[in-house]
């Protein structure tokens, strides 16, 4: 996801072309815009205008086409998210058990709203309507990982933990 921060722009969108020039060579390829845009996230970690303007362009479709499949489709992400992807459970069983504390409690403590990254780059905020780990309610997924039977206290543990984590690979890397 954060292949920005080893590539430039211009190699991005190469790498972009080539593969949609690649797909551009099968059959019915303008079914492809999905993949197409999966691949445009995985390059450039969101979906940037100028992403989709290439894409429209390069797939000889509207970039109003493209938006409306990026906005439908919940996983694409429309602006850059952080190093820790936050999505808060916010299904019944996760709901009923508190999930709507814990969200407040993560907004108030990385000052970012719903949909938001912080500052840093370091946080983004989401809200999910399932995560389908309904027993350990309520639950977040950061990344990959789930976190389960969360209140406020053990999501800001988890928290700084994390910032923690990343300040100690930033020590390592310098």
């Amino acid at each position: 996801m954060h292949t920005t921060l080893h590539h430039n722009q211009q190699e991005i969108n190469s790498r972009l072309k080539i593969f949609i020039d690649e797909i551009k060579k099968t059959e019915r390829s303008d079914s492809h815009l999905i993949t197409i845009l999966h691949k445009a996230q995985e390059l450039n970690g969101y979906l940037s205008k100028e992403i989709m303007d290439l894409v429209a362009e390069e797939m000889q479709i509207p970039t109003s086409v493209i938006w409306g499949v990026a906005t439908f489709y919940h996983y694409f992400k429309l602006s850059p998210i952080g190093k820790y992807n936050i999505s808060v459970c916010m299904g019944t069983a996760c709901y009923v058990k508190g999930a709507s504390e814990v969200l407040e409690t993560i907004k108030e403590t990385l000052e970012i709203e719903i949909g938001e990254t912080t500052e840093d780059m370091m946080f983004s905020l989401q809200e999910a309507r399932c995560i389908g780990a309904c027993g350990l309610a309520p639950v977040a997924m950061i990344n990959d990982k789930i976190y389960g039977e969360l209140n406020p206290k053990k999501i800001v543990d988890i928290i700084n933990k994390l910032k923690e984590e990343a300040l100690e690979e930033e020590k390592i890397v310098q």
